[in-house]
């Protein structure tokens, strides 16, 4: 288990710049709380396991995120901790970190965790044992109503949200005969069910469907399933196989002719566009969270985040050009830190006995503006469905870097509630 109490950034001047930015969130000094005691956050990571690369990254993002907060006057006057506990990217062991975070470490709330198929392993002890949990995950297991009211998703949209806002593009700008390759769990379901119903309202189809185990190590036999008259091939892939799918994905069309090629970044995170063998890979698109390249017209914000977190204008480290982010999801670690914040102060958290207060001070959010709090941009919060609502990126390989075409509307994005969690009971 892992203790960290803020950060020493490189940029301390950088820092201080983006503590001016947001000095709407300025705190007064910790000696004026009520209890001087540290307010613990225990942070599920995924350290190990298939989600080691977005576990490294997440786990760097929110050490820079505390560091912020804590030079902010930290919440209610008191300083932050943040406690990482690896859970190897395993349902099982999840549910075990929650327990270990909630009840031996006495952590105030619980954040972090990204693959769906860990969320929904964790989050029903999470509702047994009556500890705000905040995931950093992407499927539609939250706003589906199937976990529980102390489960929330404020920090990052869902799959249900990305594909339905993109699917007119994709439609209108690529094609409408398409393939599907996806990992073959929730999150990878998310993404057939709800992108195959969006292109459909398009009026195109997908033709086949293919599920890949999110561990499988080569794809050369799937491959083939692919129909010859598919217009457009969507992929995302997960987990330490993604450059091995991609590149095995190259070789399959070699220098021939090809579908239109439209990923999720999920199969290239942490992994160099520009790298030998994705040469291919010219010309097609990808959907991103936040842009990995910087590009042209980003806001000041987001370049401030950009140097708290470490990362260059290429989506490297700022140490090591070959380490690269997790840059089109890391952000949400970032954000939801800074939500548990917001949410601590509406509900004026004292301790473990405001835990409920504090799950109602978040459902009662709407509007979050960008700020130095939202770097990825303005979101819209639905307290029933405890799921955000955002911009999507759209972004081309150009010169082996990925650069926006399009960026969606909130608007674009929404959909009718499938739950209430405000009328369950805690």
């Amino acid at each position: 288990m892992t203790k960290l109490i803020g950060m020493t950034p490189s940029r301390r001047g950088l820092l201080k710049g983006m503590a001016a930015t947001a000095s709407a969130l300025a705190l007064p000094g910790f000696v004026q709380a009520q209890s001087s005691a540290p307010i613990k956050l225990g942070f599920q990571l995924h350290r190990t396991g298939i989600g080691a690369a977005y576990g490294r990254w997440y786990e760097r993002t929110t050490q820079a995120a505390l560091k912020v907060v804590n030079d902010q006057g930290g919440i209610n006057g008191r300083p932050v901790e943040v406690i990482f506990e690896d859970d190897g990217t395993d349902p099982k062991r999840g549910a075990e970190v929650v327990e270990k975070l909630a009840s031996q470490a006495g952590c105030d709330a619980i954040f972090g965790p990204l693959f769906s198929h860990v969320v929904i392993g964790s989050a029903p002890r999470a509702g047994e044992l009556k500890v705000p949990y905040l995931v950093c995950s992407e499927g539609y297991h939250v706003a589906s109503g199937k976990l529980n009211r102390w489960t929330m998703q404020p920090g990052i949209t869902d799959v249900r949200a990305q594909v339905s806002s993109m699917a007119p593009w994709v439609a209108n700008n690529l094609g409408k005969k398409v393939t599907m390759v996806f990992p073959d769990y929730a999150f990878g379901h998310d993404h057939r069910d709800y992108f195959t119903a969006a292109i459909e309202a398009q009026g195109g189809e997908v033709i086949k469907h293919i599920a890949i185990p999110p561990t499988e190590t080569s794809f050369t036999r799937y491959l083939p399933q692919i129909p010859r008259d598919t217009e457009v091939l969507y992929h995302v892939m997960v987990g330490p196989a993604v450059l091995t799918f991609v590149k095995e994905l190259g070789e399959f069309y070699g220098t021939g002719a090809r579908p239109e090629i439209f990923g999720f970044i999920d199969s290239l995170e942490a992994v160099d566009t520009a790298s030998p063998g994705l040469e291919f890979l010219e010309g097609t698109h990808f959907w991103e969270g936040q842009c990995r390249t910087q590009q042209a017209d980003a806001s000041e914000t987001e370049t401030l985040y950009r140097a708290a977190v470490g990362v260059d204008e290429n989506g490297a480290s700022v140490s090591d050009a070959k380490d690269i982010s997790t840059y089109a999801h890391m952000f949400s670690c970032w954000e939801t830190l800074f939500i548990l914040k917001a949410g601590m102060e509406a509900a004026g958290y004292q301790g473990v006995a405001d835990r409920q207060k504090l799950i109602e001070a978040i459902e009662a959010m709407t509007t979050m503006p960008e700020s130095i709090a939202h770097p990825q941009g303005d979101k819209l919060f639905n307290g029933k469905t405890h799921q955000v609502f955002g911009h999507q990126n759209i972004s081309k390989v150009e010169g082996g870097k990925l650069m926006r075409v399009y960026r969606t509307s909130i608007e674009e994005s929404l959909y009718e509630n499938d739950t209430d969690y405000t009328a369950m009971s805690f």
